[in-house]
């Protein structure tokens, strides 16, 4: 048996066995989307498999770098920090060609958190609720994400010890749509496409991008949840892959003043369950956007605003939201146009799709979608109609100030508290939650000075 072949806990017993693998290797999302894992022994993972296992929940309460949030009520020394139940998911069995033991790739198993407290405030659980008051509506949601990230002749060392300064990008120069540097460098390219297949996260297109280094990739459309955990461990392995040779990849917001920010655009459509028909096209209406189609963009349209932290969850996210850098600042809508931030693509009922430009690359897959998915559902069970179209350049337009984005991590942590759409969608335990790990994350930055700061005070004030 293959793999993804593994759909039961009996299937992912057998496969271990078949490869006699002493232990295999899982891992489930923390909240800024990365994955935290371990290995367990194959008579630890048979009982896993079968009864789940414990997992501390200070996965939930840290942040990304690992130190403890002293806000949250989930969990913190108040707590003790005890474990969390988590479930191995047998169907996200997949190779891991990175790791080679006993002659046979490892294997990789993603978990989610599965108690009751974990679960309201586990990325991968809050995804899936959205899924399933969509298909209680009638609808299968489906989606594909494109990732921008930088790539650097680095190491984890180098970089260190250069205090990410003067950094060595992979590639000089701006190269867009090269032909050139995809061949010179066509190892790598080949390596990413080739573990991108073997472990089921295909690449659809792979491209350099405007800038030193960058690369875009476009993940091939799939079901909401299988490409919520194809995007996490696309961002995982591509880096382990970079650093495996001698490289290094960031999707952090914006590395450099000097350079476009790297984003994590969001392809989302619906299929009618009962018919697998694509509900977004209609062939007699303008642009082919149906009027359910009309309603989900309204959706997102309208929460935007309010849900934009799950978006932009750094404060970097919002050093990419300036003007002519292909990030909108307002939540507005346009047919097949690059400066606003819901672009509608008209296509056939297969392709006929809403493209959310607005998610930066170090957004957690599953919260971004979450938040998408779940901002258009109400769109549709409230009838919302979008605000007119915006023809040209919405840079250069002035739109009202319901539309506009937060500014800072901090504003948008204070909106989505205030949400009571967000509430109702996501739930309190996960907006408390979530709100209160951004409002650290901005009071960690509050504490630093800036190079731009010594340069600009240090003598003159």
């Amino acid at each position: 048996m293959r793999a993804r072949e593994v759909n039961t806990i009996e299937h992912a017993l057998g496969l271990i066995q078949d490869r006699g693998l002493s232990h295999v290797k899982v891992g489930v999302s923390d909240i800024d989307g990365i994955l935290r894992g371990k290995y367990l022994r194959h008579d630890k993972m048979a009982g896993a498999l079968n009864d789940g296992f414990g997992f501390c929940n200070v996965v939930l309460g840290w942040d990304s770098n690992d130190q403890l949030y002293d806000n949250t009520r989930y969990t913190g020394w108040h707590t003790a920090y005890p474990d969390a139940w988590a479930r191995i998911v047998p169907q996200t069995c997949r190779d891991l060609p990175l790791e080679q033991t006993n002659g046979h790739n490892m294997l990789f198993f993603l978990a989610e958190f599965s108690d009751e407290a974990s679960a309201q405030i586990c990325p991968r659980r809050l995804l899936h609720r959205l899924i399933a008051k969509a298909q209680a509506m009638g609808y299968d949601p489906y989606a594909a994400l494109e990732y921008e990230f930088f790539m650097f002749d680095e190491t984890p060392n180098s970089v260190r010890e250069k205090g990410y300064r003067n950094l060595k990008p992979w590639t000089p120069g701006y190269f867009g749509y090269s032909v050139l540097r995809s061949t010179v460098n066509s190892d790598f390219y080949q390596q990413l496409m080739q573990l991108s297949e073997q472990m089921d996260m295909a690449i659809e297109g792979l491209h350099t991008e405007t800038g030193p280094g960058v690369l875009e990739a476009a993940l091939a459309v799939d079901g909401i949840a299988a490409m919520a955990d194809k995007a996490i461990l696309f961002k995982t392995f591509t880096k382990a892959l970079a650093q495996k040779n001698g490289l290094m990849a960031t999707f952090m917001a914006k590395w450099s003043p000097d350079y476009p920010g790297q984003s994590g655009h969001i392809h989302l459509s619906l299929k009618e369950k009962s018919s697998g028909r694509g509900v977004f096209y209609d062939a007699d209406a303008p642009h082919r956007m149906s009027r359910l189609q009309a309603q989900f963009m309204a959706g997102v349209q309208r929460y935007l605003p309010e849900f934009f932290a799950m978006f932009a969850p750094t404060v970097n996210s919002y050093s990419r939201l300036v003007p002519g850098y292909w990030a909108p600042l307002d939540a507005t809508w346009g047919v097949e146009n690059r400066t606003t931030a819901l672009r509608v693509i008209p296509g056939t009922e297969k392709s006929q799709r809403i493209e959310v430009r607005i998610g930066s690359a170090d957004a957690n897959p599953y919260i971004a979608l979450a938040a998408a998915l779940g901002a258009g559902l109400l769109g549709i069970e409230q009838t919302l109609e979008p605000t007119p179209i915006v023809e040209g350049n919405a840079y250069t337009q002035t739109f009202s100030d319901e539309l506009h984005f937060p500014g800072t991590l901090w504003e948008s942590a204070q909106r989505l508290k205030a949400s009571k759409a967000a509430r109702q969608l996501f739930g309190d335990a996960f907006v408390d939650h979530f709100a209160a790990t951004r409002e650290w994350e901005e009071r960690q930055f509050r504490r630093h000075v800036t190079d731009w700061e010594l340069a600009r005070y240090f003598e003159i004030i």
